[in-house]
């Protein structure tokens, strides 16, 4: 095992300063040639997180409709462009300063100042805020899919700054950093169980709640109920995420050990057997039927259950965790919308919060210090090895971020909606006749633009009138056919 970068570089060093090492009196990356291949792998893996970020777009553009389907994909690339520049202006700071409270980060770091060459670990702080940054892009991107088909486009990015700031830090912070409440507590998130898939379910289903039902349903006193306008799309997405999973997990052990082995392995297997049961109970509703949408959702909440859980839980229990959770997920899907009376049509609560609780407290009873000591010096324990209070603690971790997440962003959306300009909610005409026609400069999904072009031209209306007019020829010459039989008859 080689030495941390820490233990050979450390403060007394001649000419180290706050930045991790004076570049211009000494050879910063000699502390971390013992150590390199651990760096490649979190370069890698940061990279491998990007395609997630698409992914999420298509799988959620998927599941939309047609005529508001390239919006979705419009937020998910405007994300990446607000979001590292949020993490570079203050998010990194209050989320990970060295000199952090309990609850949240100072500006010790504003503008990345001073992060460079810092060790944590056995990778330089540059690296890893570039890593952590990722877990936020994704966060938000998943987060917004709550707005989908009815929400402004320039108010839903505001709100995602202000949401990263307000919400994702700090509960990033309670959970990752050492001087975080939560870390402190000895609650186990790997990945990001609640930092990321708690508190995006939860941000998602408060941004539904907020923004009401969508139009074409109001008055009638029914959930809005559409099948996916493109499957195809949901799966492209969905080999995205799977593949950018490897780096979300994988680079969590932020080391390139035998313990980032077996992550790889546990999120692979959690998100087969998230298919298994997801595929399993459709298979007992729809009668004997499967569906394309149906697995991929499986392969998400699977990925997602298996995230706070992947480095500390033997591989029998990760296949555990994936099936189980698809099952309670797939099984709250039928009701869930119609009695909460929440319009969150893309299920982002039920895939991300659900299946992150889920995923958050069977850690608490399937960890296994054997499993988390596989890099050489972690420690982790939880029912399996007789440490009966870890599920306290994990109960602890779901029950805090899900109520200070749901009360901030309902705060944040009711403020945000007073400024002048900033209203949430699309005008009525807008969200019947798609976002895509009046958000994007001509911009939509293929066949959808097609018949907006259609419809304007007055295609539809021509059509109707000759339908009609073939209608009444052809009822006419029924009846004189009638007639004449008749007369034979007769």
């Amino acid at each position: 095992m080689s030495e941390y970068p820490s233990s050979i570089f450390n403060d007394t060093s001649p000419g180290w300063t706050d930045a991790g090492g004076n570049s211009q009196l000494m050879d910063v990356n000699q502390a971390y040639a013992p150590s390199v291949g651990h760096q490649v792998w979190l370069m890698i893996s940061g990279v491998l997180i990007m395609p997630i970020i698409p992914g999420i777009g298509l799988f959620y553009a998927g599941e939309a409709r047609r005529k508001s389907a390239m919006s979705i994909l419009w937020q998910s690339m405007a994300i990446l462009g607000i979001i590292p520049f949020q993490w570079f202006f203050w998010g990194y700071s209050l989320t990970y300063a060295a000199d952090a409270s309990p609850f949240i980060g100072t500006l010790t770091n504003f503008g990345l100042r001073n992060v460079i060459a810092v060790p944590n670990g056995y990778i330089p702080e540059i690296l890893f805020s570039f890593f952590q940054c990722m877990f936020c892009i994704e966060t938000i991107v998943i987060m917004i899919g709550g707005a989908f088909e009815r929400c402004r486009l320039l108010p839903s990015m505001v709100y995602a700054f202000c949401w990263a700031t307000i919400v994702y830090c700090p509960v990033a912070c309670w959970t990752w950093n050492s001087n975080g409440w939560l870390f402190k507590l000895g609650a186990l998130d790997f990945a990001g169980g609640g930092p990321v898939h708690i508190a995006s379910g939860v941000g998602a289903l408060a941004f539904s709640l907020v923004l009401g039902k969508r139009i074409e349903d109001k008055g009638e006193g029914k959930m809005p109920e559409y099948d996916p306008h493109s499957p195809v799309l949901i799966y492209i997405g969905t080999i995205f995420i799977w593949m950018g999973w490897f780096g979300f997990n994988g680079g969590s052990t932020l080391n390139a050990t035998i313990r980032t082995g077996y992550v790889l392995v546990n999120t692979n297997l959690a998100a087969a057997t998230g298919i298994m049961g997801w595929n399993a109970l459709e298979y007992i509703l729809y009668k004997g039927r499967f569906s394309v949408a149906g697995s991929c959702r499986g392969v998400m909440v699977g990925l997602v259950a298996i995230t706070p859980a992947a480095g500390y839980v033997p591989v029998y229990f990760a296949a555990v965790i994936g099936f189980v959770s698809a099952i309670i997920v797939r099984g709250v899907d039928n009701w869930f919308n119609r009695v909460v009376g929440i319009d969150e049509g893309l299920m982002v609560f039920k895939n991300h919060a659900i299946g992150g609780t889920c995923g958050a407290l069977m850690t608490g009873l399937f960890a296994a210090n054997w499993v988390a000591a596989l890099d050489g010096s972690s420690s982790a324990s939880g029912w399996v090895d007789h440490h009966y209070i870890q599920l306290g603690y994990q109960l602890a971790e779901v029950s805090a971020i899900i109520g200070y997440t749901f009360v901030m962003s309902v705060v944040l959306l009711y403020l945000i909606n007073y400024i002048p300009g900033l209203k949430f909610r699309s005008e009525e005409h807008e969200e019947r006749e798609g976002l895509d026609l009046h958000y994007l400069y001509n911009e939509g999904v293929g066949d959808h633009e097609l018949f907006m072009m259609l419809k304007e031209a007055g295609f539809f209306e021509a059509l109707a009138i000759k339908g009609r007019e073939l209608l009444t020829q052809s009822v006419g010459s029924i009846s004189e056919a009638d007639v004449e039989t008749e007369k034979k008859i007769a």
